[in-house]
């Protein structure tokens, strides 16, 4: 279907199993910082145990309070995606809740990411499926649409494409375009090794700070 405001498009090819292991095995943190800390949703909770989050993004946005798109985005999920929703950010009606997200998890989808209210939190919280939303509300969803799948979108003011890889921690949810996840992973590892050796040096008593003084010297100059 190609209406406006209904477009239904094609998943992207998946990311390999073994990147999106070694992608979900990194903090979101040494990731984020290896996009110049300028990407990541801002403003979505972790409504789940913690539990590392890695996968291909299918996209649907939709009408606020409505999840008819939603219930139709999870034809077009494999396992190994994760369903990543644009509500605009609307927390008046719940665009789904404990059944929505144990059908995710039945299907193999690795995770959930709204721009938009849920409910039924205890449920959600007393398991580890990856869930991150923008709030809660208990008023339940409408379904009339429209809505569209596999297009552009934007969660936390992070923009999505469909075939993007999406991680996620306690930190918060951080996409990744396939063609740069290679250079990514490079720096993250690189990044980790060297926080692990200033945590060794706190330890020992050795942690360098003499750079201090000269970035505030720096800085009063900018």
């Amino acid at each position: 279907m190609n209406a406006p405001g209904w477009r239904h498009n094609p998943s992207a090819a998946q990311a390999s199993a073994e990147l999106l292991d070694a992608l979900g095995s990194l903090a979101v943190s040494l990731l984020s910082d290896n996009m110049a800390r300028a990407s990541g949703a801002i403003g979505l909770t972790p409504y789940h145990r913690p539990k590392a989050m890695a996968g291909t993004a299918v996209t649907v946005r939709t009408r606020p309070g409505d999840n008819l798109a939603i219930h139709l985005a999870f034809d077009f999920c494999r396992p190994g995606d994760v369903l990543v929703i644009d509500g605009g950010g609307d927390l008046h009606q719940a665009l789904m809740g404990d059944i929505m997200a144990s059908y995710a998890e039945s299907i193999g989808l690795k995770g959930l990411v709204i721009d938009g209210a849920i409910r039924d939190v205890a449920s959600l919280r007393a398991r580890d499926f990856p869930v991150y939303a923008r709030g809660v509300t208990h008023r339940g969803p409408y379904k009339n649409g429209p809505g569209e799948i596999n297009v552009p979108v934007s969660v936390g003011g992070m923009v999505v494409h469909p075939g993007d890889i999406v991680v996620g921690d306690e930190d918060g949810v951080l996409a990744i375009a396939q063609a740069d996840a290679a250079d990514v992973l490079k720096g993250a590892r690189a990044q980790e090794l060297k926080e692990a050796q200033a945590l060794r040096s706190i330890l020992e008593g050795a942690f360098d700070r003499a750079w201090v003084p000269g970035q505030l010297e720096r800085a009063m100059k900018g």
